[in-house]
């Protein structure tokens, strides 16, 4: 149904109040390399599956902390030559699911790596990969998980993992360093932008009806979890109101957006519950890369969905060329 949000044309021209602090791109550079320095082994194991039109290994790979995160790699068998890669981040509470289930990149002719969620994947698809890291009073959920404190909250952790999962694809042979995507819906749409922002290797983005986008604005014009999270959490600590701000403007989709000069194709569904229209052109405004956005106009944060992948796979096509 229809949300009390922006419309066309104050949508297009929304400007979020969100400031970059001074020192957030030291924050991130030293917490990319603190990660890089706990070191950690890649592990790649053929998977047991009945797929034989593609080859499906399973991943582990060392990272926030050196903590050993999953992910599924799935490759075409016929291919020549180094292959573009798409990296896939996961929706909020999902996990990387099975192996079957995102076959299209692999069919396609790309690399194709779906990460999992630390923590996450028991809501919608299935996880294989804790979180080892505990946390100080939250509400229920992963979104108020350290929230006082910058270098606990739990995004940090989970950003950190996205970077190391390119770090762990670019060391293998069949990778074409030069052809990087990150990809992914909601939650995983935020997490494709901040990667794009931290990760200079990644060469196109392509984030649907992204989450993690203007804080501030979100928890007031969101009608469904999980911004709500951080409403409840604060409806009980009246207090800490300054302090959890502060620490989400270090993981605002709209800082990481200032960036990222690689192109980006984002999607944006304009009766979004969940991640309301306002707070994707947020981000989406102030991307610095060649940027553009496809609408629907009658999806909640279902979407595009199909819609969406085949414009996402003749974009990338044409960005990347033939395989």
């Amino acid at each position: 149904m229809p949300i009390a949000d922006l419309v066309h044309p104050e949508l297009g021209a929304y400007t979020s109040k969100v400031v970059m602090p001074d020192d957030f791109a030291r924050f991130w550079t030293a917490t990319i390399a603190e990660a890089r320095k706990a070191g950690g082994t890649v592990n790649i194991v053929k998977a047991d599956t009945s797929l034989k039109a593609v080859e499906t290994y399973d991943v582990t790979f060392p990272g926030f902390g050196g903590h050993p995160i999953k992910g599924w790699l799935i490759l075409p068998m016929q291919r020549e030559g180094r292959l573009p890669l798409v990296v896939q981040y996961i929706g909020y509470g999902g996990g990387r699911g099975l192996p079957h289930e995102q076959l299209h990149w692999a069919a396609s002719g790309y690399a194709y790596f779906r990460m999992d969620t630390r923590g996450q994947g028991s809501a919608w698809s299935t996880g294989d990969t804790a979180d080892p890291v505990g946390s100080t009073a939250s509400f229920p959920g992963f979104m108020t998980r350290g929230i006082l404190d910058r270098n606990d909250y739990y995004y940090r952790r989970l950003l950190t993992d996205g970077v190391r999962a390119i770090d762990a694809l670019t060391e293998l042979p069949y990778i074409d360093t030069n052809r990087i995507a990150v990809c992914g819906d909601s939650q995983g749409g935020g997490m494709a932008i901040a990667i794009a922002g931290l990760e200079p290797r990644v060469k196109a983005v392509m984030p649907d009806v992204p989450f993690l986008c203007d804080f501030p604005r979100a928890v007031q014009v969101a009608f469904r979890e999980p911004y709500t999270e951080i409403v409840q959490f604060l409806a009980q600590h009246r207090d800490k109101k300054k302090k959890v701000f502060e620490t989400l403007t270090y993981f605002d989709c709209v800082n990481f957006a200032r960036l990222s000069n690689a192109p980006a194709l984002f999607s944006v569904a304009m009766m979004d519950e969940v991640c309301p229209p306002s707070t994707v052109y947020a981000a989406f405004n102030v991307y610095a890369g060649e940027k553009q956005i496809v609408e629907y106009d009658f999806n909640n944060h279902e979407g595009g969905q199909a819609y969406q992948e085949h414009q996402q796979m003749a974009w990338l096509g044409g960005l990347f060329g033939a395989n």
